[in-house]
């Protein structure tokens, strides 16, 4: 099951965020993730599995989350604007190939649509192959291959 995650939710935000991002201070991502909760420009969802039927005491699992938020400035690749953009997937390793994260985007590209977007977009790094993958699976078309640079000014 897919839904919109809430403030209640920031719990289980955090913990996935800091498995798709270590190193990541989780103060600092709590801080993020709260204030585009509150942001009608952002969206996270949660892929929750059901209960255990064969254990009472289990409630629904947060498995995998999504981050989204509307860009205005200009996107790589798009024509556009604004254009939905997935800040951040995840899914735990227990439940990939399952289809959460299929299920996580395709919720961030409605939310798109309903914010009046025509294009969504995405990026990984270079050298993540295994998110080149997904995304090309998923229906992106690579639009560019970009190495950023920068420079410590000295005032």
């Amino acid at each position: 099951m897919i839904r919109e995650a809430t403030v209640g939710d920031i719990g289980d935000l955090v913990r996935l965020s800091e498995l798709l991002w270590p190193g990541h201070d989780a103060g600092v991502l709590e801080e993020e993730l709260l204030c585009d909760l509150r942001d009608a420009d952002a969206a996270c969802f949660l892929s929750l599995r059901d209960a255990d039927p064969n254990d009472p005491g289990s409630g629904e699992e947060a498995v995998g989350f999504a981050w989204c938020r509307l860009r205005r400035d200009y996107v790589e690749g798009t024509e556009s604007s604004p254009v939905g953009y997935l800040e951040g997937i995840f899914v735990d390793e227990r439940f990939r190939g399952r289809g959460h994260a299929r299920m996580l985007v395709g919720a961030c590209e409605a939310w798109a649509v309903s914010k009046g977007c025509s294009e969504f977009a995405s990026d990984c790094e270079l050298d993540n192959g295994e998110s080149l993958a997904f995304h090309l699976a998923c229906g992106f078309a690579e639009a560019n291959r970009i190495i950023c640079f920068a420079k410590r000014l000295d005032s």
